[in-house]
């Protein structure tokens, strides 16, 4: 059986992409540096394999956020897009509300609860960890 393939890209159009599952560890981040990168409260992520990434047209600008994670944006519009981290190599974040159809998927939990900002109220039902937790197969849950 074939992974489920998903299109997607920034506000302006200048940055195409497909990305392509299994997919991982969807989830809500609340931590500062995804806060800022996206200015939202949170940003809904999905974890795939970087080798199922592709840029159909344009080009990713890059960004070192942190000494371990590098985010990649549409250097036009300025539109987040992916996160890959060191300690995760092979698997890139790709953010959800970037595919075209961001509804196919559903994040599963909130992940670095311990950064939420306090007037944002969680009540969807989902687990919530204070840190990182991965989810999706071969995790345990």
């Amino acid at each position: 059986m074939s992974e489920p393939v998903f299109e997607g890209g920034c506000l302006c159009r200048a940055v195409r992409f497909s990305v392509a599952g299994p997919i991982e560890n969807p989830s809500f981040c609340h931590c500062q540096s995804c806060r800022r990168a996206s200015g939202a409260p949170m940003v809904a992520w999905a974890t795939f394999p970087a080798a199922n990434f592709r840029i159909r047209q344009g080009e990713l600008a890059y960004y070192r956020s942190s000494p371990r994670v590098t985010r990649g944006f549409c250097p036009g519009c300025g539109g987040a897009l992916t996160y890959a981290h060191d300690q995760r190599p092979g698997e890139l974040d790709v953010v959800l509300v970037a595919l075209d159809e961001p509804f196919r998927i559903r994040p599963e939990c909130h992940i670095w609860v311990s950064h939420k900002l306090p007037w944002l109220v969680i009540g969807d039902g989902l687990p919530q960890y204070p840190e990182w937790r991965r989810i999706g197969p071969g995790s345990g849950a």
